[in-house]
């Protein structure tokens, strides 16, 4: 696999606003390694160009989200500055190509995590607090129709975050019974409670430290964590606008319009 031809084909997709055929459709075999070092190729691009790596994100955590795209295992992806957003905000659709939008816990860390061998108990002391995420997922690959490497090179499907609600300690809250509500356009949408990802979002989250370690990338002091969704994505359309309340840790909020 081409990474650097690969990298410049995502690129083009997501300035174009035109898909690409999955990498997995191909002649030329793509493993997991050359999915991510797609993916770091993008970023790397994108740094060298003026963006900032605020964060990451863990895709695929949960079991209804790996059951929608037929996968087993989780993803991840790198959140720039580009793409953050404020919580209650109007947010043009423009700028994407089939966006869908995910409700989960986010992280904001005060101390560095890198693995190997990264605990739970790692996790809870190099946290500042959790806030309610919306998570903005969009697919540079033709119809959502990818295996698993085709979204790892595609930085994990990510395209955009918005922080809500109020910080909150962890030492204040149970992640794994947090409850949450999802409304769309006023009415009652989802709900689901944290042990959805992974049994645990800290689980997530060492799971992250641990598998970045592979690629000598750390879990840095300051960036936002996005642990996973609770539940499945959501498609998002003209005029629509999206609340999730989450038990203890309040309310996170978007809308989009062309």
């Amino acid at each position: 696999m081409e990474i650097k031809k690969a990298a410049a084909a995502l690129l083009e997709a997501e300035n174009a606003k035109e898909p690409i055929d999955p990498f997995t459709s191909s002649a030329e075999d793509i493993s997991v390694d050359d999915a991510y070092q797609i993916q770091l190729e993008q970023i790397r691009h994108k740094v060298d160009n003026g963006a900032v790596i605020v964060g990451k994100k863990i895709g695929l955590t949960s079991k209804v989200m790996q059951d929608m795209f037929n996968v087993s295992q989780p993803d991840y992806g790198h959140i720039l500055d580009s793409m953050m957003y404020k919580n209650g905000e109007t947010i043009s659709l423009e700028q994407f190509i089939q966006p869908k939008v995910e409700f989960e816990i986010a992280f904001v860390l005060k101390r560095d995590l890198k693995g190997p061998n990264v605990t739970i108990e790692d996790v809870i002391e190099a946290t500042d607090y959790v806030v309610p995420a919306i998570e903005i997922i969009d697919s540079r690959i033709k119809d959502w129709k990818f295996k698993f490497e085709d979204t790892v090179a595609d930085n994990g499907s990510s395209a955009g975050a918005i922080l809500g609600g109020q910080p909150v300690q962890l030492n204040d809250i149970d992640l794994p019974s947090v409850g949450m509500t999802v409304y769309k356009n006023g009415e009652l949408l989802d709900s689901a409670t944290g042990s959805a990802v992974m049994g645990n979002p800290l689980n997530a989250v060492a799971w992250l430290a641990n598998a970045l370690s592979s690629y000598d990338i750390s879990l840095n002091k300051g960036e936002v964590i996005l642990s996973g969704a609770l539940s499945a994505a959501v498609p998002i359309e003209d005029g629509d606008s999206f609340t999730a309340d989450f038990a203890h840790l309040g309310s996170v909020s978007a809308a989009f319009k062309q």
